[in-house]
């Protein structure tokens, strides 16, 4: 994505100071961090993430109260006294951030940097998914009351694959030694360098004012920018945002689906309901070869992957009168097809009838842990296939969003490397 927004306008990157844990004050780096806050498990992951480190970064980004508002005055109050007693500090001067993430099987690099905040109409920064207001509302109220940003977006940009710009900085700034370098519990390695010098600076900010991005992980967290900008109206630090700008062209992202939990609904009676309307084929173990099923019968249309009684059962070839009833026809064929369309207006809201609220219906990232959590509730749970990138920048460049929790872009950036307080400007 290559071009940039109205009257020549693109990102618009700065530095900022960031807030680091000083390494020798917690057990270790790795054992301070998270993934984003959406991809916590609870309550196990929770619990584990907690008990990993008295200073884990959980205790910030999820705290644990009775009600909304103690539980952000309670993150609120944890992150001054982390900087009191010196868990946390903030860099001596404003940086730009190079990050790494690599396994045996991907490398990732890109920018972690204070974006300034622009809405869906000045084309720069492209939502493709819809947001949850009670989850833009709860991040909201955590970012008011701590001032501050925990957790950096993921957004992607697409370079024309050569070596310049902020690509030629960040493959120069990787040479160098790192400012911090760990290796979580996932098998990923991370390291971060800071980008102080003005002339790697201004390549890197020169070369992103004629980008602009795809939102590939954080809709709601960007939700949450752009409502706490409009609360500030004299010009500030509430004018940006924490991102990680990754250039896909250089850096392909991998594409995974976020599957669905239905409380309440056990699988015999979701199959019950299908009669006529989809076929239905049950499948044999192990999880990996209902998986490898998925994918071939998603190659030909939509399907689905039914779990929760013990078994698998793969659902596909929907009725046509069915997606012609429910499918709303005013939208492109590549929104109309998509899985996740056909899931919630055919499936969840007219065969099931199930509301898209979080009593009825959990977005969980991991394959196993839903069809875990599914057997353990009598509940149902519906496993996806991921959606090709290309798919999502084009409808997002038509100003086109997809059902909410339709994608999961990876490897997401760790919580807890670097983050931003609003305080510091």
């Amino acid at each position: 994505m290559n071009t940039s927004g109205p009257a020549g306008q693109g990102l618009r990157l700065i530095p900022f100071r960031g807030l680091r844990y000083v390494p020798e004050r917690v057990g270790s780096l790795a054992a301070v961090t998270s993934p984003p806050y959406d991809v916590v498990v609870r309550p196990d992951g929770l619990h584990h993430l907690e008990s990993a480190d008295p200073h884990n970064i959980v205790r910030l980004i999820l705290p644990q109260a009775d009600t909304a508002a103690a539980r952000h005055e309670q993150a609120a109050q944890t992150l001054h006294r982390w900087l009191a007693e010196g868990v946390l500090a903030p860099d001596s001067e404003p940086a730009l951030y190079v990050y790494e993430q690599r396994n045996d099987e991907i490398l990732q690099r890109g920018v972690v940097g204070a974006l300034a905040l622009s809405g869906p109409a000045d084309g720069i920064v492209l939502p493709h998914e819809d947001v949850m207001a009670h989850v833009v509302e709860d991040r909201a109220d955590l970012m008011r009351t701590t001032a501050a940003h925990f957790e950096p977006l993921l957004l992607t940009y697409r370079s024309d694959g050569g070596g310049s710009g902020a690509t030629a900085v960040i493959e120069r700034t990787t040479d160098r030694p790192p400012l911090l370098a760990t290796t979580t519990e996932d098998g990923y390695r991370h390291r971060l360098w800071a980008v102080t010098d003005p002339a790697d600076r201004a390549e890197i900010e020169t070369d992103l004012a004629h980008h602009q991005a795809l939102i590939a992980d954080g809709h709601h967290r960007w939700a949450t920018y752009l409502r706490l900008q409009q609360e500030h109206t004299a010009p500030g630090p509430w004018d940006f945002g924490l991102v990680l700008l990754v250039d896909t062209a250089r850096y392909p992202l991998r594409v995974r689906a976020i599957h669905r939990l239905l409380h309440g609904l056990p699988v015999a009676d979701a199959l019950a309901a299908l009669d006529g309307l989809f076929r239905v084929r049950e499948l044999a173990g192990p999880l990996p070869r209902a998986l490898e099923a998925l994918a071939g019968a998603s190659a030909e249309g939509n399907a689905f992957l039914l779990a929760g009684d013990g078994g698998f059962h793969l659902i596909d070839r929907p009725d046509p009168g069915l997606l012609s009833r429910t499918v709303p026809a005013d939208r492109p064929a590549a929104w109309r097809t998509l899985d996740a369309t056909v899931l919630h207006a055919a499936l969840l809201e007219h065969v099931w009838r199930i509301p898209d609220a979080p009593e009825h219906i959990a977005y969980i990232h991991d394959t196993e842990a839903a069809v875990e959590q599914a057997e353990r509730h009598h509940a149902t749970a519906v496993l996806m296939h991921p959606v090709r990138e290309e798919v999502v920048r084009d409808l997002a460049r038509q100003g086109v969003t997809m059902p909410r929790k339709s994608t999961s872009f990876g490897p997401k950036p760790a919580t807890g490397l670097v983050l931003r307080s609003l305080d510091l400007g």
